[in-house]
């Protein structure tokens, strides 16, 4: 198959908005379909990213299969930072007859926002919404009712299908369309409508394959029948044009990516054959399926090159047959240590708290067992319902109750309360902070030690009673409060940890010196006692 070129006299009108509300443009023309008006044919595909970094995939999708409509579409990306009100005006500045939003569980508010502010101002346009936060129990939805047309599952065919519809006045009379299954060799890639800017700036968003044959119950991939692959000559092109074009960070969306191993290979070959020290490549792994001849290929790859995200979520074997999770931990256990110590990749596993079945004892102990694999990070997320996951038919039976609100994270059941939950979120908080953050490196072991779980919940407990803080916590004080938990908690090791702070402290390079830290906490009280003291003196020669 002959290699597709990048034409860029072609590249996606698009506007990206930042954190600081600036804007880029790039403009393009073309003849408008002798069927449709163009004076009253806008489109503007729109999303709210959670940071500037992300690049929307599925908007470009959406505009890579707009056909003949793809001439005057506009893509226009924001944050969660811009004001409703000013991302309005954004839109608004396109003139459009349809607008349609990319609608996911970190942007909902905004994106209800957004909509109902456009359909005050301008009802006239039609609003399209799309995505996994919309495309189950949508008639509950507060943005749906604003909405004019919801269009659920993958939506690449059928939002052209729709806007064709709604531009020809031949409008379907139900709201909520479900979008009929479409077969990978018949779309169109995207990659090509990635920006130079985007290439430059911002993680490029891949996926070789969709779907999963897990059936993990808190994951919406448990509704998949399997995972299917994209043509793999066609997708290797794409990414060799976006090599080509000076794409560098490829961060991989399957979520099985090393479950047809012949597969990984030939992908992992294609990056490694570009022996190219700035490559960037984020996987999701399944743990317990990694064969020698792709432990052999992943030696091969340079330090800072590789991410992988495992998802361990739980080692209790009760709680996994609760989720129908199947995972073989021993394997799952030998492979996390095996890359650790056999690769350069850095090892992103994750925890999940909340789960049906799991109590606060289960939980510490599928943590020790996790924190002796010595991945580099262990992200601890707490149960989210997310609108048709299956983790819903446990509802009852343990007692799940969930927040209301977005991000409708997991708030007790039957063997966690309320309290427990808001402790085991601190925990998550402050160990983002200390144990994955890589500045305490050093010191954070000589806490831990044999009993790892129990130490930094004792740690929780103290940071939080001493600083009712779990943001906002400058570098230079946190190793201040460290030495100072220790101090309380475990004085015989103090001694030490002050000195594996130093070195910390040293490979930190904050600017003021070691000698000036308050690291205990008798100082803290005496450095208090003396303001007090100077501050009466004060008054007295007043």
């Amino acid at each position: 198959m002959a290699m597709q070129q990048f034409d860029r006299e072609q590249t996606i009108p698009h506007i990206n908005v930042t954190e600081s509300n600036t804007s880029t443009s790039l403009k393009q023309s073309a003849p408008l379909n002798h069927e449709i008006d163009k004076a009253s044919s806008k489109i503007v595909l729109a999303t709210i990213n959670a940071k500037y970094i992300h690049a929307s995939l599925g908007l470009r999708y959406l505009y890579a299969n707009l056909k003949e409509l793809q001439n005057n579409c506009e893509i226009k990306e924001f944050v969660i930072q811009t004001r409703p009100i000013d991302i309005v005006e954004k839109i608004l500045e396109s003139k459009p007859t349809i607008v349609g939003f990319g609608v996911y569980i970190w942007n909902i508010i905004e994106t209800t926002n957004v909509v109902s502010l456009l359909k005050v101002i301008a009802p006239e346009i039609k609003i399209v919404l799309g995505g996994p936060e919309v495309s189950y129990e949508s008639e509950q939805q507060a943005i749906v009712e604003s909405a004019d047309y919801v269009l659920t599952g993958a939506a690449e065919v059928s939002f052209y299908n729709l806007c064709k519809d709604i531009l020809n006045q031949a409008e379907p009379e139900q709201k909520i369309l479900i979008s009929k299954p479409v077969e990978l060799k018949d779309l169109v890639l995207p990659y090509e409508y990635y920006s130079d800017e985007d290439l430059k700036n911002r993680l490029l968003y891949v996926e070789a394959s969709r779907g999963c044959p897990f059936k993990c119950e808190f994951c919406l991939s448990s509704l998949d029948t399997a995972s299917n692959p994209f043509e793999l000559t066609l997708f290797l092109e794409q990414m060799e044009i976006l090599y080509q074009r000076g794409a560098r960070n490829f961060k991989f969306i399957d979520r099985t990516f090393n479950l047809n191993i012949k597969t990984t290979m030939q992908i992992m070959q294609f990056f490694l054959d570009k022996k190219n020290d700035e490559l960037y490549l984020h996987f999701e792994v399944v743990p317990d399926h990694l064969p020698r001849k792709l432990k052999e290929v992943l030696t091969q790859f340079p330090e800072g090159s590789l991410q992988f995200e495992i998802g361990i979520q739980t080692f209790d074997q009760q709680v996994q047959t609760n989720i129908s999770r199947k995972q073989n931990n021993p394997k799952s256990k030998e492979n996390l240590i095996w890359l650790k110590e056999h690769t350069h990749a850095h090892i992103h596993a994750d925890l999940i708290f909340g789960l049906p079945g799991e109590t606060f004892e289960s939980f510490g102990d599928s943590f020790n067992q996790l924190y002796d694999c010595n991945p580099h990070e262990i992200q601890l997320g707490i149960l989210k319902r997310l609108k048709g996951s299956p983790i819903i038919r446990h509802t009852e039976a343990f007692d799940l109750r969930f927040n209301p609100l977005p991000p409708f994270n997991i708030l007790s059941t039957d063997r966690v309360n309320f309290a427990t939950m808001q402790l085991i979120n601190r925990f998550a908080r402050y160990w983002d902070m200390i144990g994955n953050s890589g500045r305490f490196k050093y010191v954070l072991p000589e806490i831990l030690e044999d009993n790892p779980f129990d130490n930094f919940m004792a740690l929780t407990n103290w940071l939080f009673e001493e600083t009712g803080q779990t943001h906002q916590i400058n570098l230079k004080r946190l190793y201040e409060l460290l030495s100072q938990a220790v101090e309380a908690l475990f004085p015989e090791k103090h001694q030490l940890v002050i000195s594996k702070i130093e070195l910390d402290y040293t490979a930190s390079k904050l600017k003021s010196r070691f000698d000036t830290l308050n690291l205990y906490a008798g100082q803290k009280k005496e450095s208090k006692s003396q303001i007090n003291f100077v501050q009466r003196q004060t008054r007295h020669m007043s």
